[in-house]
């Protein structure tokens, strides 16, 4: 590894971090001839993966374009950019694990979905009527009682673990 100061090629590893379903080391780095230090973030490089559109075409997976549709669905809500972080991180892990060299995009928006509706209900909706291509107030209103059913759900599976108070 060069040291960005000075060019130096002996560097030395202080520290090495993994962030949790981030995909991602950082390094801290010495350089053994200026003293400067420095991180450095490696990502394991994954295999060429293509995304198949509705339409048939086939293009490769950017991971550019899927941050864009999520930050787009998040934009002005109150959601921590830690939280933003660790839902592309287990989105960029799945897509990784994905057995096949193709990955219908309809299974992708899937995915967000399902990363959004536990994140942000706002930003689900959003998501959603982009994803489904709402065409009027009603494609709006059963996505919404659908996301209601979804939280009702997940309300009863919470009430059901927690123990009884005494």
């Amino acid at each position: 590894m060069r040291c960005p100061y000075c060019g130096g090629d002996e560097t030395r590893v202080i520290e090495t971090r993994e962030p949790p379903e981030r995909g991602i080391v950082r390094r801290r780095r010495s350089c053994e001839r200026c003293g400067e230090r420095f991180t450095t973030c490696e990502r394991v490089e994954a295999r060429a993966l293509k995304v198949v559109k509705r339409n048939g075409r086939r293009e490769s997976f950017a991971e550019e374009k899927l941050r864009a549709g999520i930050e787009r669905a998040l934009e002005k809500r109150p959601v921590p950019a830690e939280d933003v972080e660790s839902l592309v991180g287990r989105l960029l892990g799945r897509v990784a694990r994905y057995a096949e060299r193709e990955l219908p995009t309809p299974l992708l928006g899937e995915w967000v979905m399902a990363e959004l509706r536990d994140l942000d209900e706002v930003a689900y909706v959003r998501f959603a009527s982009v994803y489904h291509e709402f065409q009027d107030l009603d494609a709006f209103r059963r996505e919404i009682e659908l996301l209601k059913g979804h939280r009702a759900a997940r309300r009863a599976r919470a009430s059901r673990r927690r123990p009884a108070p005494r």
